[in-house]
């Protein structure tokens, strides 16, 4: 799924429930995540639930994994994931995904913990980058 798919589908959905229930299932769409990369030095800090995230690169591109114990949260990931997964630094740079992120609805409608954990993971991303 590229970003103007997933603007679409969040575009056909008018409430909030609908959202919910779809990034629940763009979370459960994530692949498995290695038990063993759940480490110190893959968790993501300043997010209330648990968070792990994975980096490596393919030539110039970014790749990215992740996975939650919160099924919201996985779902934010998968967001995330789709804004910034197989990219360069500069194509993952050049993305607003404040901007994004406003534009599905998702500012306006999760908590403020989850709105920082979301923020938390994106710094992350930029700390992996570089």
């Amino acid at each position: 799924m590229d970003i103007q798919e997933l603007r679409e589908n969040f575009s056909y959905l008018t409430d909030w429930e609908d959202k919910y229930r779809y990034l629940i299932e763009l979370g459960d769409m994530l692949p498995p995540f290695p038990e063993e990369a759940k480490t110190d030095e893959n968790k993501v800090e300043g997010c209330m639930s648990q968070v792990w995230f994975l980096h490596k690169m393919q030539g110039n591109k970014h790749c990215f994994s992740a996975t939650s114990d919160a099924h919201i949260v996985r779902g934010l990931e998968s967001v995330l994931l789709i804004l910034i997964n197989d990219k360069t630094t500069e194509e993952i740079k050049a993305v607003n995904i404040e901007a994004v992120f406003d534009e599905l609805g998702l500012s306006d409608n999760l908590s403020p913990t989850r709105r920082n954990g979301f923020y938390a993971m994106v710094e992350r991303v930029h700390q992996l980058i570089g």
